[in-house]
């Protein structure tokens, strides 16, 4: 837990300064990295954004704007990831990863029935929301939804986030620390079914033999 807590310093440290001297693309290139499979949760960047806001720094708009097209193009790079390497990956390394073809089947009608509301969802969770693009991208979802939904989710997080900071002024530090207490007991859900998905894998497997 302390680790995890001087890690979280060390990366809230780099956001700050990257927002500070870099502006608006420093919210973009930030937001962009949070929505690819990299541990920078925008509870770092958005409150200290709103708090930037309060102080006259940056304008409330262009501070959307800018990290909603950066949250949108990090999902966009994580989807082609997906979309072009997935099923590669699954194929080649999948006995490893305890996925088979039956999954990637599974996975795309998954995206086709309920790929809207999982990625409009998935933007408001913890971890979930640096990981989600890719598997809509291996499922093949509608892009033109993908990027409806990703946009809707993203502008409405980043907002709540935007005004938290903005109301709390110096005290944007607070959604951070609260939010850990969010991040943690989700990371072990998120563990214990990679856990039920490696049992029932193996139970599938035998049954087939």
């Amino acid at each position: 837990m302390q680790y995890l807590h001087q890690i979280l310093s060390v990366i809230a440290t780099l956001a700050i300064n990257i927002t500070s001297y870099l502006g608006y693309p420093g919210i973009f290139v930030l937001m962009a990295a949070e929505s690819m499979v990299i541990p920078l949760p925008s509870e770092l960047v958005m409150p200290f954004a709103g708090f930037l806001v309060s102080t006259g720094r940056f304008n409330f708009a262009l501070a959307i704007i800018a990290s909603t097209l950066g949250s949108l193009a990090g999902s966009l790079i994580s989807y082609w990831l997906g979309a072009y390497g997935g099923e590669k990956i699954v194929i080649r390394w999948g006995r490893y990863l305890l996925l088979d073809t039956e999954d990637l089947k599974q996975t795309e009608k998954w995206f086709a029935k309920r790929g809207d509301i999982t990625i409009f969802i998935g933007r408001f969770i913890p971890v979930v929301r640096h990981l989600i693009s890719v598997p809509a991208g291996i499922g093949k979802m509608n892009l033109k939804k993908f990027i409806a939904f990703t946009l809707s989710g993203a502008a409405c997080w980043n907002t709540i986030l935007l005004i938290l900071g903005y109301l709390l002024g110096v005290n944007w530090e607070y959604i951070r620390k609260f939010s850990e207490y969010f991040s943690l007991p989700l990371a072990g859900l998120i563990i214990l079914a990679l856990i039920y998905l490696a049992y029932r894998h193996a139970v599938k497997k035998k049954r087939k033999k």
